[in-house]
């Protein structure tokens, strides 16, 4: 549901060299060079304000977003209602 959208984003504000059809939904963002500690930064504050988490108040683990399956399924389990 969420994929297109993070898809999107992480191509075009944090690896623009890469393209969307290029990234897997089980693809590793870290392994592969797609993601490091600052992109992670970015994305969460993204995903915060883009799907209105409160990202202060929820524990985050990193392995839940190394991929793009993952930082959906992250996403379907904070906006949840």
């Amino acid at each position: 549901m969420h994929k297109s959208k993070i898809l999107e984003f992480v191509t075009s504000e944090i690896a623009p060299d890469v393209k969307p059809e290029e990234i897997a939904s089980d693809y590793d963002l870290f392994d592969g060079g797609v993601l490091d500690s600052l992109a992670m930064v970015r994305l969460v504050a993204w995903l915060g304000e883009t799907y209105d988490i409160p990202i202060n108040e929820i524990d985050i683990v990193p392995a839940d977003l190394h991929t793009v399956q993952g930082i959906s399924a992250f996403v379907e389990r904070h906006t949840a209602s």
